[in-house]
């Protein structure tokens, strides 16, 4: 079977987790006997298009404007103009190579005009993987306002991106819950959770520790992208706290909207127990994450809807323990705490129990108990084998 895969970033330039988990999915296809057509921007605006290929995964990589670490405004743009430069990079391609099945990944929510072409063109089905309510999360966090002209504008596409899927996979049972009661159609939505391949990037030596003086610490990492939806000041406040425990330090690796701000209060706090560094390739990140000790992550207190940060998967393939803090009524902390995964905290909410666990991950056993616990979580429920078997059932 041939399957087209469509998403927004791609390995090996990404380290988002959307990149990472789509060409994890399209290596488990191929070994299963398929084959995959992976559709990608490249910001890149010398050629038309770009053919390359990972792992022997064929990528097409059409010309697009900056979608990544940019302007709200010139990234809104951009991203309008996917489907539209994708069909004209790429359509001698599509036309003369028929494909059996589509899946696409969400955010973005501005790929839905082009997977309808393609549908209408190859006469197959599609699968949305979404991961991301968008423009939800901006009203909910006051970025946006609910009829604002353009949040109207990003509700279109939002509604064309939904009506062209015949199934779409929303993160976690909460997720579920709340999308069937958002978007009212009739359409087949399911559960469809984040994956990750079960292989632990084996460190060599503490090559990142050595080059940022942190031997004798024990890391606190969060990887991924920096910005609103994050609350990326809540880690800063955390931080401030441990300053009490001189071997405690966070090593924050991203990009994102909140950088410089992050930069900022380190400076004006005096934090000297952060390191935050720009982006890095997979390798790297592989690197020191394996070189870690804790998971770190923390999601805005304002959403109402249930995200599952795909960087937790990374955690758990590296089998450190997990600390979060979560938005009210989200079903990750059960997840975390049921199967002794971690230490999560409700933010706004319980902020002193995030400094507690915090504190108490500071045990050198107790760390490694929930390390493998973690480990084992994913074994049980985020194999890229099943995910895979789930989206080629929909076929």
């Amino acid at each position: 079977m041939k399957i087209c895969m469509i998403v927004d970033d791609y390995m090996p330039h990404s380290i988002k987790v959307g990149a990472k988990m789509m060409h994890e999915l399209a290596c488990e296809f191929k070994v299963q006997g398929h084959e995959v057509s992976v559709i990608t921007p490249n910001i890149d605006r010398k050629k038309l298009l770009t053919i390359d290929s990972l792992d022997d995964i064929r990528i097409y990589r059409f010309k697009s404007g900056e979608i990544k670490n940019t302007s709200k405004v010139k990234r809104a743009i951009n991203e309008t103009q996917l489907s539209r430069n994708a069909w004209i990079a790429c359509k001698d391609f599509f036309e003369n190579n028929h494909h059996d099945l589509i899946v696409y990944y969400s955010p973005t929510i501005f790929f839905g005009t082009l997977v309808g072409k393609l549908k209408e063109l190859w006469d197959v089905k599609s699968y949305l993987i979404l991961r991301d309510f968008f423009p939800q999360w901006t009203i909910d966090n006051g970025i946006l306002k609910e009829n604002s002209i353009i949040v109207k504008y990003f509700k279109y596409f939002e509604k064309i991106n939904y009506e062209v899927a015949d199934t779409i996979g929303v993160m976690s049972p909460k997720n579920l819950e709340w999308f069937k009661n958002y978007y009212q159609k009739n359409k087949e939505i399911e559960v469809l959770y984040n994956w990750a391949n079960l292989n632990p990037f084996k460190k060599k030596v503490n090559k990142y520790r050595k080059k940022l003086n942190l031997e004798n610490k024990i890391i606190y990492f969060y990887g991924g992208n920096l910005g609103h939806a994050q609350d990326m000041m809540n880690i800063i406040r955390l931080a401030k706290k441990m300053l009490v425990e001189p071997k405690a330090h966070f090593l924050l690796v991203g990009a994102g909207d909140e950088f410089k701000l992050i930069e900022k209060k380190i400076l004006e706090d005096k934090l000297m127990n952060i390191t935050l560094l720009p982006s890095v390739n997979q390798q790297e990140f592989k690197q020191i994450l394996a070189e870690s000790d804790i998971g770190l992550f923390t999601l805005n207190k304002n959403h109402i809807t249930h995200n599952f940060p795909g960087k937790l998967l990374g955690y758990m393939v590296q089998g450190i323990p997990i600390l979060g803090s979560v938005n009210f009524g989200n079903d990750l902390k059960e997840l975390i705490e049921n199967t002794d995964s971690g230490l999560i905290s409700i933010n706004g909410k319980e902020d002193d129990l995030f400094f507690n666990n915090a504190l108490k991950l500071m045990n050198n056993e107790l760390r490694q108990i929930m390390g493998n616990n973690a480990f084992r979580l994913l074994e049980s429920k985020f194999s890229i084998k099943s995910i895979s078997n789930q989206i080629l059932d929909k076929k």
